[in-house]
Parts: structure tokens; C-alpha cells; sequence
């Protein structure tokens, strides 16, 4: 059922776990992705796709760069928490895959990227629904043979609920999570350990609700957002102010994927972490009953969401990618049977 995925071996200046998580998004990388990708972005359609969250209608913003009309191959990427549809790791997974005649949709969650006006609620992370909801849409008005779902961090975490609740009704003939939090309370105390990532999430998620009440104030009795000098604070005041939780721990609780929450996961599909992963702990994937279809690849480095394998910064995640999707593509006869 599953393709076995080539070994992940840096070279020796690589192997920092900072270094990996780092140099994905930050650095000299960004300039190469932007310009490797160019000719695909040139030609990008922007979507507005409609979802459903609960009866409620939903607005998500997506990409869909396309290799020609008559392609049936479409991989569907999600991006990471605070991330959005043009960051670098996504687009260098997008123009790699576009680059071996794909297509791409990539998606924009809610309220990420340029999308902060289309809804009158905020972002929060158990609105899988209406991320698939939104696929489905897509694909009633773009039909193709074989769809992959792939998604990154928390996008990993989203593909993996999707692929569980929704993988058969969308004809999904494979999914890929990289580095998807298991236990997302755990993952936010790691995050809370490292100051540097503590910061960094602390400032952009700030920014992003400062963003939404802009065109929301309505969201805050006083109209302003409070200033919050950790993230634990801000964690506590959002799931109770813009959530239906009460508290941290039942939110988290809710996107996990521990326990039986894979159970119903019939599509080939593939957890790629790292043990040196400084936000997600290796050790979690115990926490996982797994079914059949969930194959997990484990490396000895490449921090989180990193994997670069060389000193050109190429991806040895989009490597595979592509190895699984092309491993899983239908052919149009078993798509007939």
C-alpha cells in the first residue's frame, strides 16, 4: 500500500535542528524559492472558495496554479499556523510538484495570509469542516482523477482530520503531514520552552487578531486588544473570548490526534516528523492508535518542517511528496473500475 520514502541525511553543517526549522522559511531561501517559482505564480489564479463550518457558510482564499486544463493530477497544500498560501515552504513544495505536472490548490485557513476580511468570526484550529468543505467545492467545479492532500504543521494536523472525517467522500488517493502536533497542548508548551519560537508566535499571532479586528471590532466589547507579555496568557484569553471552549485544555483537546481520533483513516496516508523536532515531540506519535492506512516515517534530523539536504537549500520533503503522490496515482482504467 505505502511507497517507502529515500533516507533523510544531511550533511554535517546542516543537522542543527534550529538550523533546519530556520533556514525553511528564513535566510537566502526565500529569494531562491521566489525566483525558482516564478513562471508558476505568473500564471496563478486567485479563488475565493466557499466552506460550511456548522451550517454557517464560510469564505477561504486559495491559489490554484495550473499546468494545463486536461491535467487529472491535483495536490491539494495546506500551510502551517500563521503561515499562509506564499510561504516559501509551501511554494517550494507547490512548484516542485507543479514543475512534475501537477496541479495545485493551496489553501488558505481562515483568517492567514490575505483573508482576514472574508469572515465575521476568527481563525481557531478544530475548523477542519470547512476546509474540507471548501475542497469539496473546489473539486465540483474542478474534477480530477487523482487528489492529494498535504499539509505542514498545523496544516499536517488539518490534512489528518480531513483525510479521517472526509478522505473517502473526496476521493483522496493519498495524504502527507509533516510534522502535524499530535498533542497541540504539548506542542504549545514546547513552544512556550523555546524563546525564540515563543516570540516569534507571540507576535505574529498578535498581529494577526489586531488584523481581524480591524475590519471586526465588533469581536471585542472595548474594540482593542489587550496587550499580552507571554503566550500562555494569550492562549487562555482567546480560547475563552473568541472560542466555544472554555478553557486551553479542552480546545487542544479538540484538534488532537492521539488516541482513536485516526481510526476511520482509509486513504494511504503518511506522517513524516523528526525526533529532533523542537515544537512537536517525537515521543507523542506513541500516543497515536494507528490504523493501517497511517504509515509514520521518523528521521534523525531535520527539525521541524525543515529537511533541507543540501547546501543548493533543496527539500528533501518535497522529494517526497512527489514520490507518494506518483506512488498513488490511479490509472484511468482502476478509476473506471
Amino acid at each position: 500500500m505505502h511507497t517507502v520514502l529515500p533516507p533523510f541525511i544531511p550533511p554535517a553543517g546542516l543537522r542543527n535542528t534550529h538550523l533546519q526549522s530556520m533556514l525553511n522559511s528564513l535566510g537566502p531561501r526565500p529569494w531562491q524559492v521566489n525566483r525558482r517559482s516564478a513562471t508558476m505564480v505568473a500564471r496563478t489564479q486567485p479563488l475565493v472558495l466557499n466552506g460550511e463550518h456548522q451550517g454557517k457558510p464560510v469564505k477561504l482564499l486559495a491559489h490554484f496554479d495550473q499546468v494545463d486544463r486536461s491535467n487529472q493530477r491535483l495536490a491539494i497544500l495546506l500551510h502551517g499556523w500563521e503561515g499562509s498560501i506564499e510561504s516559501t515552504y509551501l511554494l517550494s513544495a507547490a512548484n516542485h510538484l507543479y514543475r512534475q505536472g501537477f496541479n495545485i490548490l493551496r489553501l488558505n485557513l481562515r483568517d492567514h495570509g490575505e483573508s482576514f476580511h472574508l469572515n465575521d468570526t476568527t481563525f481557531n484550529s478544530t475548523l477542519s469542516e470547512e476546509v474540507a468543505t471548501a475542497i469539496a467545492n473546489f473539486l465540483a467545479r474542478h474534477p480530477h482523477r487523482d487528489r492529494y492532500l498535504a499539509g505542514y504543521s498545523l496544516g499536517g494536523n488539518f490534512a489528518l482530520r480531513i483525510a479521517a472525517d472526509a478522505g473517502e467522500a473526496l476521493s483522496l488517493s493519498a495524504v502527507a503531514a509533516i510534522c502535524p502536533p499530535v498533542d497541540p497542548a504539548h506542542a504549545m508548551k514546547k513552544i512556550m520552552e523555546g524563546a525564540m519560537y515563543r516570540d516569534y508566535f507571540l507576535d505574529k499571532w498578535s498581529g494577526s487578531l489586531k488584523k481581524k479586528l480591524h475590519y471586526f471590532p465588533e469581536l471585542l466589547e472595548h474594540n482593542a486588544l489587550p496587550r499580552f507579555e507571554s503566550l500562555a496568557a494569550l492562549n487562555d484569553y482567546f480560547v475563552s473570548t473568541f472560542t466555544p471552549f472554555q478553557h486551553a485544555a479542552e480546545y487542544f483537546a479538540d484538534y488532537a490526534i492521539y488516541e482513536d481520533r485516526l481510526t476511520a483513516l482509509s486513504v494511504p496516508s503518511y506522517l513524516i516528523t523528526s525526533e529532533d523536532d523542537p515544537i512537536v515531540p517525537v515521543s507523542d506519535l506513541g500516543l497515536i492508535n494507528r490504523p493501517a492506512a497511517l504509515k509514520v516515517e521518523v528521521t534523525k534530523f531535520g527539525g521541524h518542517c525543515g529537511f533541507i539536504e543540501n547546501y543548493r537549500l533543496e527539500s528533501w520533503s518535497d522529494r517526497c511528496l512527489s514520490l507518494i503522490f506518483n506512488h498513488h496515482q490511479n490509472t484511468p482504467e482502476s478509476a473506471h473500475c
